[in-house]
């Protein structure tokens, strides 16, 4: 049974919702991301942050196989990387 950190499993959970893609400061997020807005904030608009995972959380979940590269042609730091079926099973076992 392989355990993962919570950080780990944040990052699973954000590869599942969309591939991730090379962002600035040494991180991934999904492609086109944006500080959104809360519509349910009854007062005022509270921007929601970008969610975001490291690039060393990244290499670890490739590692494990729960994540894969997009493009093999570049480098996997500078490719897209999208969940595996392993990953959505290790979600769905580990909720």
């Amino acid at each position: 049974m392989l355990e993962l950190t919570p950080v780990q499993i944040r990052g699973l959970k954000l590869a599942k919702d969309g591939d991730l893609f090379p962002a600035e400061g040494n991180s991934f997020t999904h492609l086109n991301a944006q500080v959104t807005y809360a519509r349910t904030d009854r007062f005022k608009e509270r921007p929601q942050k970008i969610k975001s995972v490291r690039t060393a959380t990244v290499n670890e979940l490739r590692e494990h196989g729960l994540l894969q590269v997009l493009n093999s042609d570049s480098a996997a730091d500078q490719s897209a990387h999208g969940i595996t079926m392993a990953g959505k099973m290790w979600l769905l076992q580990n909720k």
